[in-house]
């Protein structure tokens, strides 16, 4: 499997972490005195301790006792962060998150870390740097950007040790592994423009960076073909079954002359399928469905799914290599992109 590189780094992204060797030369204190200080050592006074703290402080710097405790050989943490919108509560029985997941677990095993499997909520993607302030886990994997760029770039900005699945963003100071979401919109574009389709709909929260990104890629894929796409073929939808359903019947209702599905996820795209069955839309000869992710059941579901493929397993050992790397004091790349692909099964295709 191929990936690609941008390389490409902000200021941000490129500076170094301030060390406790920094902080002991601008106190004029030894490392060790630093780290008693900064533990809350009695052996070192009241007067030292607090100015120790106030640099260090100045400057950013947090100690990071999980870290501290990889060298000596305690055992390793790395939590695994799932945001949290009260709003659409996606479930962790999302086929995608569950891959996503699960691939990290095995990755993480394979390198000797254990696993701590977290929620935040998706406007406090910032609560995550209590996990390796508090020495809970040595650094942090967050599953998705949300719609909070600012908030991980702070976190970058302080040299927290954190690595995102999602899309590459501008301006971006963290380090991201994601698929190309503009080129995987255009290709469904291209297939269901060739397909004979004309009157298509979107599904997806364009709020989010990587939906944005697939919309983004589908309508100018449409549009070198001669086809725009209305607002009101696009509906704003979570990821949940559920929700899919629902507008699913609304962009029935309100195009009749219907004859194809983009849904931002397979999820959706299987509720679309149901709904349209409900209303007895034949997949594919009266509507093609395109779904994105290609997770296991894709394959599975009736009719065959079709989708853009991410790598998740591939994606699971990169999020790990990327997260050991700053945490070994290295610099990795910004932004890997993995390879793209679209899956062609029978829900988009009429032979």
């Amino acid at each position: 499997m191929s990936k690609t590189v941008n390389k490409q780094g902000s200021t941000s992204a490129s500076r170094r972490r301030m060390q406790m060797t920094d902080i002991a030369r601008l106190a004029g204190v030894s490392v060790s005195t630093v780290s008693r200080a900064l533990s809350g050592s009695e052996l070192i006074s009241a007067h030292t301790r607090e100015r120790i703290k106030t640099l260090a402080q100045q400057f950013n710097y947090t100690v990071n006792s999980v870290a501290t405790n990889l060298r000596s050989g305690v055992k390793r943490t790395i939590a695994v962060v799932v945001p949290f919108e009260p709003g659409s509560r996606q479930s962790f029985a999302d086929p995608f998150l569950h891959g996503m997941i699960g691939s990290l677990a095995d990755a993480l095993t394979e390198r000797g870390y254990e696993m701590l499997l977290s929620r935040t909520d998706a406007d406090r993607l910032d609560a995550v740097a209590a996990l390796i302030d508090s020495g809970r886990s040595a650094g942090v994997i967050l599953i998705g950007q949300w719609r909070h760029h600012d908030q991980l770039n702070a976190m970058a900005a302080r040299g927290l040790p954190l690595v995102v699945w999602g899309a590459h963003l501008p301006h971006q100071d963290y380090c991201t592994v994601g698929g190309d979401n503009v080129r995987g919109g255009q290709l469904v574009a291209e297939h269901l423009l060739a397909q004979g389709r004309r009157h298509m709909v979107f599904l997806g929260d364009c709020g989010l960076p990587e939906v944005a990104q697939r919309y983004r890629g589908f309508v100018a894929g449409l549009r070198a073909g001669g086809i725009n796409l209305p607002a009101q073929q696009r509906m704003a939808v979570p990821f949940l079954a559920e929700s899919g359903r629902q507008a699913m019947f609304t962009l029935i209702d309100r195009i009749p002359e219907l004859d194809a599905v983009f849904a931002c996820s397979d999820l959706l795209a299987m509720a679309a399928v149901g709904a349209l069955r409900e209303r007895k839309k034949q997949v594919p000869t009266d509507v093609a469905v395109v779904g994105y992710d290609d997770v296991e059941l894709s394959a599975h579901f009736n009719p065959p799914l079709s989708t853009v493929r991410q790598p998740i397993h591939e994606a699971g050992a990169l999020l790990v290599g990327e997260l050991l790397m700053l945490l070994e004091g290295k610099t990795p790349p910004p932004f890997v992109v993995l390879e793209t692909r679209l899956i062609v099964r029978e829900s988009s295709y009429v032979a």
